[in-house]
């Protein structure tokens, strides 16, 4: 019996958990290959990976689908993702802690927590169980619903990314968000207006309201207007979410010298 006495101190030493065998293996949706929907399945028993140090099990609430996880089921980033097959999707989650790892006791068993994974990230969050690092999670605000809470890191942090990492926005300067109504539009107009730029964006009629309650000095219906006409003066930055040619267009002519030009949409097939 000496082999169950070493793996069970291991098993302390490795991490901290609520519980047993439920963190050993779990209901997950997995992409057995690219496709439409029809492809998902539902299985049992997928095995849920030993925690790193610095990594979070938590026990998933609430998920959320964002476009990334519909074109990777697609097939998208398939020089990456193909050879993982069948692969567990989804980024963004909020749930409660189901253990930690030996350096993550900043969080505690059944804290109440919402973050999301990191794009390239091999093993998704459409599980019962997902594993997070630390730099990937937040306590969870009381006042959001697991529902509300799940829908927020990906598209937020996707908007914080190219407003603050990329563009460097700053007080004073103006920004374009083309495609406001949208999850990472809506934020990037919610981020730009806090940093204290000017805002301007592009909406369909029904996000006109919202958009402009957001903060932003003009919301321009792209249904109805022409944008380029519509827009007043230039842009130190402009961050595209819809990024077609047309958009693509628009958002250079409308740049200030020196600007940034942001678009969503890359093509990860690399060889």
């Amino acid at each position: 019996m000496w082999w169950r006495a070493v793996r069970a101190r291991r098993r302390v030493a490795g991490a901290r958990t609520a519980s047993t065998a439920a963190e050993k293996s779990c209901r997950a949706v997995v992409v057995p290959r690219f496709g439409g929907p029809e492809v998902l399945e539902v299985r049992q028993g997928v095995p849920v990976p030993d925690l790193k140090p610095r990594e979070v099990l938590v026990r998933t609430r609430a998920v959320s689908i964002n476009p990334l996880d519909q074109r990777m089921r697609s097939g998208y980033g398939r020089s990456i993702f193909e050879p993982q097959l069948p692969l567990i999707i989804g980024r963004d989650i909020s749930g409660e802690v189901a253990a930690t790892g030996t350096s993550a006791s900043s969080f505690s068993i059944g804290q109440e927590v919402f973050g999301a994974l990191h794009p390239t990230a091999l093993r998704g969050t459409y599980a019962d169980y997902a594993i997070l690092s630390l730099d990937e999670l937040t306590p969870k605000p009381s006042t959001l619903s697991h529902a509300e809470a799940s829908a927020i890191p990906f598209a937020a942090l996707t908007a914080w990314r190219a407003l603050h990492g990329t563009a460097r926005i700053s007080e004073g300067q103006r920004v374009l968000v083309i495609g406001g109504g949208g999850a990472v539009g809506l934020a990037a107009v919610q981020l730009a207006v806090a940093a204290g730029c000017g805002v301007s964006a592009t909406c369909g009629t029904q996000s006109i309201e919202r958009v402009m309650g957001a903060g932003a000095e003009q919301a321009i219906d792209y249904t109805t207007e022409d944008t380029e006409a519509a827009v007043k003066g230039k842009f130190d930055a402009v961050l595209d979410t819809i990024g077609v040619p047309e958009t693509e267009r628009i958002g250079i002519n409308v740049l200030r010298r020196g600007g940034y030009y942001m678009t969503l949409q890359i093509d990860m097939d690399w060889p």
